[in-house]
């Protein structure tokens, strides 16, 4: 530590410094052009090279039999080119089933035998923490008061442990709005306020270049130094004391390895959605996690977030580069996660999961459509791991990682395609005529036919390898009577698994249709921005979701009418997918409706142990969200100029001004401070000036002193009664 570069700490007006001392850590931009192979590890399982056969044999095995099945259903008079081409699309859309099902068989051999990661993580006496360790939350545009609730249960929980002067805490804001903006400092006040001297700090960066990604590489060049682990986390993310006091010694005991990715449980689903969600990946997610763990060994992946990361390894190694060519599939890479996973796994350290370590939480979007907006931030990111694909160096796992990624986005346009080549063979079949004199010599003529029979038989083999898991993933529950309590029982477990197989399960098409249309604006050229998330309530107006799903219904309508005019055995077998579709509008106005989640709890419906008996840290963290709520109706300018404390801690945690490259200009800055040599009061620049522009005027200097000058001569408008 003596040889870093110290830069003095950002101070405050109470005393307590807002930013520690400076310690830069270099974070060299990675080439993918470049880099040796990734080496092998002494942490690697003995029988990991089994483990992938079993998985790999299964998923080949399955495929080949069901490719073959098929064949003979489409062979039974002639393959004509349309049945080939369905028969091309089922091999890939079966193997990708089969791939799944052969690793969480894998989970069940890791769940058996007790042996689900070569990670020893100690579930005795708590060891002490020896070395520094961030916590990092980035933030953008999200609640104050949950956010920072979150921030000091972690805090309280760490301390428990007395291993708090061993965690810092960064809150890393990227906020663009400006009433959030100061709403953070005002929170970020109040918890400083209550937490006394603990090591709580806040930055906020006023451009949030390349993203998530780019906030935790502009820390690590600023503070990285001081520290031997990170620990990022989502604003929705909550760990406990105990997992990360566990996760810093497992990583202090394995100086091999650089990430270890715990796996998180949904909690606090208001919603009918969340509740599917929270209760899938409660019941199904720890099997599959299980087999990932497995077979991954020191392969394994990132998800962005409740995970530990060597603080030096992940400088060195996972500095992103910039994609060649125009946005979207150019520029920053968004699903940033999986990428720096790879480059570290190249740079020779291990990553790996820790699936059995609990106290690990997050959230699931309260909606379809904030659900949809995620993944299509997440469908944008994953297409652009085209581009890293082919990068030199990195582990074949790993790129089956980034593969993996952009196949579960490339699967929903398959499906359509699979499903309109299935319409177009039964027209065929339909209307075309047989050839009764072919040129080749037949005792038959020849014409598109297909054997029923058969096809049952591999349409029920699908459905089984989608099934299945979740039938697993109940008896596995039922043989943790812990467990099984925590879920209601066996009888109620199993009644919430069929409720969330059919609400799954008409939520498909709607989601197969929006990941298709994803994929389609994304290739030809359509950005998707980054919004941000809401959390509790994802409810919309009647007619706003009818305006955003009602072509989904006109599609099912459509879809109905044709498949019925084809023939009724055709839409018998479309009617899965085509109920779906036509319910779209009542479905996602349904299951975004909190009152509805409400009575599902009530009833115990989709109950999870965590809602049975709930984690002390998550009834802490929510009973201070409630404490932390402001009422406060006043606009982030109004509040600002009203509370002299809080403007002198904003002015004191301004940016400190750093020379800008020749020729670049903060355009919304200069054009914010000719706009305001024109206003005569505070109100009236809130009134004509954009967001950017109030946002660029409070992250600076001059700005903030014209503001405060229009401030002093505003004439005091109170009403006198």
């Amino acid at each position: 530590m003596d040889a870093l570069r110290l830069r003095p700490g950002v101070p405050s007006p109470a005393g307590a410094p807002y930013l520690p001392p400076e310690a830069p850590l270099a974070m060299p931009v990675q080439s993918l052009n470049e880099g040796a192979h990734a080496s092998r590890l002494p942490l690697a399982a003995g029988r990991i090279a089994a483990r992938r056969a079993f998985v790999f044999g299964i998923a080949f095995a399955l495929s080949v039999l069901a490719a073959y099945q098929m064949y003979l259903v489409l062979a039974v008079g002639g393959v004509t080119a349309l049945e080939w081409v369905i028969l091309t699309l089922f091999v890939i859309l079966f193997a990708w089933i089969a791939f799944s099902f052969a690793s969480l068989l894998g989970g069940i051999v890791a769940l058996a035998t007790q042996r689900i990661t070569p990670l020893e993580i100690s579930t005795e006496s708590l060891p002490p923490s020896e070395t520094r360790t961030a916590l990092l939350f980035p933030t953008y545009n999200e609640e104050p008061h949950r956010l920072l609730a979150r921030v000091q249960a972690i805090h309280e929980s760490v301390a428990a442990t007395g291993n708090a002067d061993r965690f810092d805490v960064f809150i890393l804001s990227d906020t663009t709005d400006p009433d959030i903006f100061i709403a953070e400092e005002a929170t970020f006040l109040a918890l400083r306020a209550h937490l006394g001297d603990a090591p709580v700090y806040y930055r906020h960066r006023p451009k949030n270049d390349a993203k998530k990604a780019g906030n935790i590489a502009e820390w690590l060049q600023r503070f990285g130094g001081h520290y031997d682990q990170m620990i990022v986390l989502d604003a929705d993310s909550l760990m406990t004391g105990e997992t990360l006091v566990r996760l810093v010694a497992t990583m202090e005991r394995n100086p091999n390895v650089g990430l270890i990715q715990t796996f998180p449980v949904m909690v606090n689903a208001t919603t009918p959605f969340a509740r599917v969600q929270q209760f899938a990946g409660r019941l199904y997610g720890p099997l599959i996690a299980y087999g990932l763990a497995w077979w991954h060994g020191i392969d394994s992946n990132y998800w962005g977030h409740n995970a530990v990361l060597r603080t030096r390894a992940f400088a060195q190694s996972a500095g992103l580069p910039t994609l060649s060519g125009p946005r979207p599939i150019g520029g920053h890479i968004l699903s940033h996660d999986f990428v720096e996973a790879a480059l570290m796994r190249r740079g020779g350290w291990a990553i790996m999961m820790a699936p059995t370590l609990p106290g690990s939480y997050e959230e699931s979007p309260p909606s379809l459509t904030e659900y949809a907006a995620r993944d299509r931030r997440w469908c944008q990111g994953n297409l652009q791991h085209a581009g890293v694909l082919g990068a030199r160096g990195l582990h074949w796992v790993t790129r089956l990682h980034l593969a993996t990624g952009i196949g579960s986005y490339v699967a929903a346009p398959l499906w359509l395609l699979f499903l309109f080549t299935g319409i177009l063979i039964s027209l065929q079949a339909q209307f075309i005529r047989p050839e009764y004199f072919p040129k080749t010599f037949t005792l038959y003529p020849q014409w598109p036919a297909q054997d029923p029979v058969r096809a049952a038989y591999v349409f029920a083999g699908t459905m089984s390898l989608l099934l299945l898991p979740k039938l697993f993933g109940y008896l596995a529950m039922l043989s943790d009577r812990t467990a099984r309590i925590g879920f209601g029982g066996a009888f109620r477990a199993f009644i919430s698994m069929l409720a969330e197989i059919v609400i799954s399960g008409l939520i498909a098409p709607v989601m197969m249709l929006i990941q298709s249309t994803s994929v389609i604006q994304i290739v030809s050229g359509r950005d998707s921005g980054w919004n941000a998330q809401r959390r509790d309530d994802g409810s919309l107006p009647l007619g706003a979701t009818m305006r955003r799903y009602g072509w989904h219904t006109a599609f099912g309508l459509l879809l109905a009418l044709a498949a019925y005019e084809v023939s009724f055995s055709l839409f018998a077998w479309m009617t899965p997918v085509i109920v779906g579709l036509i319910l779209a509008i009542p479905l996602a106005q349904w299951t975004a409706n909190p009152a509805a989640g409400r009575k599902m709890l009530r009833h115990k419906l989709l109950l999870t142990p965590e809602e049975s008996e709930p984690p002390g840290i998550l009834e802490r963290a929510n009973a201070l969200a409630v404490e932390l709520a402001s009422t406060d109706p006043r606009s982030g300018l109004e509040r600002l100029f009203a509370d002299p404390a809080l403007l002198a801690a904003h002015r004191a945690m301004l940016p400190q001004s750093s020379p800008r490259k020749r020729g670049q200009v903060d355009t919304a800055l200069v054009i914010g401070l000719a706009k305001l040599e024109d206003c005569a009061t505070v109100d009236e620049a809130a009134a004509i000036l954009p967001r950017a522009e109030i946002m660029a005027i409070l992250s600076d200097a001059r700005g903030l002193d014209r503001l405060a000058a229009l401030e002093r001569a505003q004439p005091n408008l109170k009403s006198v009664d």
